[in-house]
């Protein structure tokens, strides 16, 4: 029998990611990533200004540099571990959500549509790439499919839903996550960076490469924000529009790519059969806060669409109304997604990486470099079709 609480506590998870008697032991976490935003913000203009420049340095890159220092320096207390790791799962998903207002659905099509050879090419390259170095370095081939997954598809994600269908260690999911963890951070950093030098500047074909070539969604929203922060871009779609739609067409692959890797790993191992991943429904593989970014880029064409008719968005917000509520909600989304980036940095343990071994780091960076060098290519061939 369904109690009120019951549909109470329901309701809190779809509207807030939780239920209302777990918020008070997410306030401390939450409330830190804050600070660490506001106060990288204040640090960044700080720099910029003593430096001249400004936009010089991105305060996204700063609150994740402080979120890591305050880890690996006075520690995470464990009273702001709830708080942070919920930065990182839901608030950095409803961050992308509200991205969603920054794109016309059109838009998000066309990226979409046109990234998915780069996506399919880059993601089939790292598992290629993975597994034949797996092997050749004689490591286990459950780690050699986390691995794999992880670097082509979703990150952590990817890897922790991989895990049963394969029985995976638990030391084999903690030194998988600990890898994509190093080289995804790592490219954070460097490929916005790496990505302007190589195409010139061009917003589509770095967007593209950040979205195809970097590990988790967290870490495409961090590189694409500090890309534009550095770059001073204020184009729509921006640098980190469309990495962040890149990398969801990437998440959409798990639905299919994680059973396929479950099915062709049971065989070879006579472990079961069928082509489903033990403890995994294809219903919990599906990332559902696309569906909410869609939505918002369905709502913000129809929107448009009104206003530049003559008319008023959905009948209540004219030209000026509606211009101030998109950019709201858009600064909403840059700010969310700051609190995810600091929850980055504040979840990064430096003590916890190493104890990844010499022959899994071999394993990380040839996967990360292959699908970095193929996304490079796709997006050379790829990235002239798309104008938005």
């Amino acid at each position: 029998m369904t109690t009120s609480t019951d549909r109470s506590n329901r309701i809190a998870h779809l509207l807030f990611g939780t239920t209302l008697d777990r918020v008070p032991g997410l306030i401390p976490g939450v409330v830190l990533a804050s600070v660490t935003v506001l106060v990288a913000a204040a640090l960044a203009e700080l720099i910029n200004s003593v430096l001249g420049y400004d936009g010089l340095v991105s305060f996204i890159l700063v609150a994740i540099v402080l979120g890591m220092l305050i880890r690996n320096t006075v520690g995470l207390r464990e009273v702001f571990e709830p708080g942070v790791a919920f930065t990182l799962k839901k608030v950095l998903r409803l961050g992308i959500i509200l991205l969603g207002i920054r794109l016309s659905l059109l838009d998000v099509l066309e990226i979409g549509g046109f990234g998915i050879p780069i996506v399919v090419g880059a993601v089939l390259t790292g598992l290629f790439v993975a597994t034949a170095a797996t092997r050749w370095l004689n490591l286990s081939d459950r780690l050699g499919t986390l691995i794999a997954i992880g670097t082509g598809i979703c990150g952590a994600t990817a890897i922790v839903a991989t895990a049963p269908g394969i029985g995976a260690k638990d030391e084999e999911v903690a030194y998988a996550v600990a890898n994509i963890t190093i080289f995804g951070v790592a490219a954070m950093f460097l490929y916005p960076f790496l990505g302007d030098l190589i195409f010139g500047g061009d917003i589509v074909k770095v967007g593209l490469f950040m979205g195809t070539s970097i590990h988790e969604t967290a870490q495409v929203a961090g590189a694409g924000l500090i890309y534009d922060q550095s770059f001073d871009i204020t184009a729509s779609p921006s640098g980190a529009d469309i990495a962040v739609v890149a990398k969801l067409v990437r998440n959409v692959l798990m639905v299919v790519a994680i059973p396929a890797i479950t099915y062709l790993y049971a065989r070879r191992r006579d472990v079961v059969e069928g082509g489903a991943a033990r403890g995994t429904s294809l219903r919990q593989l599906f990332p559902v806060f696309i569906l909410g970014f869609l939505v918002m880029a369905a709502l913000r064409a129809i929107g448009d669409g009104a206003v530049d008719s003559g008319g008023r968005a959905f009948g209540l917000f004219g030209t000026e109304t509606w211009g101030d509520l998109t950019g709201w909600i858009k600064t909403w989304a840059e700010y969310t997604l700051a609190t995810a980036m600091a929850g980055v940095g504040l979840g990064t343990s430096i003590d916890q990486l190493k104890g990844l071994g010499f022959k899994p780091f071999v394993v990380g960076i040839a996967a990360a470099l292959a699908v970095g060098i193929a996304s490079l290519g796709l997006v050379s061939v790829f990235g002239p079709l798309i104008s938005v």
